[in-house]
């Protein structure tokens, strides 16, 4: 009984890990699909390769370093990093740290400038209309609500 589930068992790895490279490696033809999924000549010729290959006693990664061989990196849907890929990798870093600076910069800028204008108006220097509606702005406090409710909690008890 023990020598018939050997190669049950052994055919379940196989095809386990076949699939799951399969699934890690891009159709060569569709592009958009892997090989697992498509059903072009090239994605099933594939297939059958990686299950050689695996019966053969190759590891995943020595299967996945011949497919890139023999088809390019492009193959791959996890390219590997290196400095060819390094701006690709790191672009949405690139930006969102532009991002924070230039939202630092301006909320600095606007500190700055409120500070600016109340050294002004200690010195007796006049101030500019628009600086006039801005030091307004941040000093009249917000209107009191009193102990009148949010419109959502008013919604919420009225139900």
């Amino acid at each position: 009984m023990g020598s018939e589930e050997d190669p049950v068992k052994k055919t379940q790895v196989v095809n386990a890990r076949a699939q799951n490279i399969s699934h890690n490696v891009r159709c060569t033809e569709c592009g958009s699909q892997s090989i697992e999924d498509s059903q072009a000549d090239i994605a099933i010729l594939l297939r059958k390769l990686i299950r050689d290959e695996i019966h053969a006693g190759k590891s995943d990664k020595e299967i996945y370093k011949k497919l890139e061989e023999d088809f390019g990196e492009t193959v791959l849907y996890a390219p590997k990093f290196d400095m060819q890929t390094a701006a690709l990798w790191l672009s949405p870093l690139l930006v969102a740290g532009a991002a924070a600076g230039i939202w630092a910069y301006k909320k600095h800028r606007q500190k700055t400038n409120v500070h600016i204008m109340a050294l002004n108006l200690v010195r007796g220097v006049p101030l500019t209309p628009n600086e006039k509606q801005t030091m307004l702005d941040l000093l009249t406090p917000p209107p009191s609500r009193g102990n009148i409710p949010s419109s959502w909690w008013r919604r919420w008890r009225e139900q």
